[in-house]
């Protein structure tokens, strides 16, 4: 079967890699494209995933996004129509389930934050939509879905990828304790269509923070990384390349999050975690603060900072979300199958 992934932000590089190469494995053909925002192509190429750059993000501006969403469909249509795929897979691409409608090949689309509104063409043109079973469908009605369209699957999106390696993570960990303090820090994501809280926000807290402990601020792009490299963030580590997920999770002591997926990643495997995040909060992450996993905290400063880390010696990742993230894995193939 030759199996067409459209990858439009940077997790789900790492949602989908492990899928991508079991097919491949199984002697199904994968075809990748892409689009350049935040940190998607450095990790396709850290990677080493084969992929074609088709189209470009249109930034925050809602007009411009709306300007340049059929022109991607167009795009995306023109470049795949001699490719002769049998099946179309996404996580919150808003262009794959209408590509494939076009196409008409079937298509599977998942997505785990209520409030993105690319959900309504994509919701109505998708074969398949995958879901969280946390996930509450009542909005579904106004989205004109069909209810017989959904799959459910157990816990949050980010165990469908991370129940491999959870156990060896912390179990590494805990043979490894980490003698000085490192703190990851993932800024707001400026671009997304469905934030709308403030930019820079963390820059108090991280002066605050850079002269008491070993800061790094993980980038989302080049604004960003220009921002965080002026001369007052003189002690903080602001890497150019992303750093792998692995890495990031046996070295943290705490983590904070203006964003979604990286957040509740770290809290999954059981790393101290923090989300800033400014704006409602999903579903998936409400779930998360409400099993203890994680931390909400909007107004964070460097004495809370502080208070955490006291209370955070004993911390662990929650078995039940790492079965469920397999059983979810297994959901999620067997629908493409």
């Amino acid at each position: 079967m030759r199996i067409w992934f459209d990858i439009s932000n940077s997790p789900h590089i790492n949602m989908f890699y492990d899928l991508i190469k079991e097919l491949e494995s199984e002697s199904h053909e994968i075809i990748i494209t892409a689009r350049p925002l935040a940190n998607t192509i450095a990790l396709l190429n850290q990677k080493g995933l084969n992929y074609t750059i088709i189209g470009q993000h249109y930034g925050k501006n809602i007009f411009n996004k709306i300007f340049g969403y059929p022109v991607r469909v167009i795009q995306l249509v023109h470049f795949l129509r001699t490719k002769h795929i049998d099946f179309a897979i996404s996580q919150s691409s808003f262009h794959s389930p209408i590509v494939a409608k076009i196409l008409g090949v079937p298509s599977l689309y998942t997505n785990d934050n209520e409030h993105a509104l690319g959900n309504l063409p994509s919701f109505f043109f998708a074969t398949k939509v995958l879901l969280p079973e946390e996930m509450n469908l009542n909005w579904l009605n106004s989205l004109f879905c069909s209810k017989r369209k959904i799959i459910r699957y157990p816990g949050i999106k980010e165990g469908i990828y991370l129940w491999r390696n959870a156990e060896k993570i912390q179990a590494f960990r805990k043979s490894n304790p980490i003698k000085e303090s490192q703190i990851y820090i993932r800024p707001e994501p400026q671009t997304a269509q469905y934030y709308n809280g403030g930019e820079n926000f963390l820059d108090d807290l991280i002066l605050d923070l850079q002269s008491k402990y070993k800061i790094t601020v993980l980038t989302r792009n080049e604004n960003q990384f220009l921002h965080y490299s002026l001369p007052i963030f003189l002690f903080i580590n602001t890497p150019i390349k992303p750093i792998p997920l692995e890495e990031i999770a046996i070295h943290c002591t705490l983590f904070i999050g203006a964003g979604g997926s990286m957040t509740r990643e770290m809290a999954l495997l059981g790393i101290p975690t923090i989300s800033v995040y400014q704006d409602a909060l999903l579903e998936v992450d409400q779930l998360l603060i409400k099993e203890g996993l994680m931390w909400h905290e909007k107004q964070l400063t460097s004495y809370k900072v502080e208070a955490y880390l006291k209370l955070i010696a004993n911390t662990y990742s929650n078995t039940l979300f790492i079965n469920n993230g397999k059983k979810a894995y297994q959901i999620l193939k067997k629908s493409i199958l």
